[in-house]
């Protein structure tokens, strides 16, 4: 058994194999600090874009709201597009010149940019998971074929072919694509999971955007 176990295997690979084994190992830890992390960050994204509604629907007054974010200075996600594009609305409407196609195209391209500056925060470092995924599996696989190059070498020169002698050396090449299939699956369910996370805030984002669009038209025009 302990010929065969998965740390004397690791331990008698050659050092290329080992240092493709230990390089994925990092890679699968970061992979898993950061999918924790994002976990964190989007379900505390939702959860503030759910209080936010709860008040602004409850038909709370919206200079109250505004200034109570104003005040905060740490406002997120649906709240900090209302911020934006209520201050932009605000500061044209304060114009004497300024039109109400001006005041709403206006208001509507801060939120946008609003949006998008929050979209970009939560949808950070996700492109690592995605190539983490991708490449992985193709890192373990050199690992394998190098170290298989690696013990069919040795057995060439001890001139004797047998299953024993072989299995050793392919069972820790081996080891190598299962380590980097370790570090891929994970990464590429989270992508897809975070993706899925973000494209529904964007719609979340899209929707109110367009809502709170109509309700300053009525404002602008009163």
């Amino acid at each position: 058994m302990q010929q065969i176990s998965i740390f004397s295997l690791v331990m008698n690979a050659s050092l290329v194999v080992q240092l493709v084994m230990a390089g994925l190992a990092v890679v699968s830890v970061l992979s898993w600090a950061l999918i924790f992390n994002k976990i964190a960050v989007l379900r505390a994204a939702r959860r503030h874009s759910d209080e936010f509604e709860r008040n602004f629907w409850s038909g709370a007054d919206l200079n109250r709201l505004y200034e109570d974010a104003n005040r905060r200075n740490d406002t997120v996600g649906m709240e900090r597009i209302f911020q934006s594009g209520f201050a932009e609305f605000l500061k044209l409407r304060g114009r004497s010149s300024a039109e109400l196609s001006d005041i709403m195209d206006g208001s509507r391209r801060a939120m946008r940019a609003a949006a998008q500056r929050e979209l970009d925060a939560l949808d950070s470092h996700t492109s690592f998971l995605a190539t983490v995924g991708s490449v992985s599996p193709y890192v373990g696989l050199f690992g394998t074929v190098w170290g298989i190059m690696h013990a069919f070498i040795g057995l060439g020169n001890a001139g004797q072919a047998t299953l024993s002698t072989v299995a050793p050396g392919i069972a820790e090449a081996l080891v190598a694509t299962a380590i980097g299939l370790f570090a891929a699956i994970p990464a590429v369910v989270a992508y897809n999971r975070f993706a899925t996370d973000v494209d529904r805030l964007a719609t979340r984002f899209d929707t109110y955007m367009e809502e709170f669009s109509n309700i300053l038209q009525r404002l602008a025009t009163r």
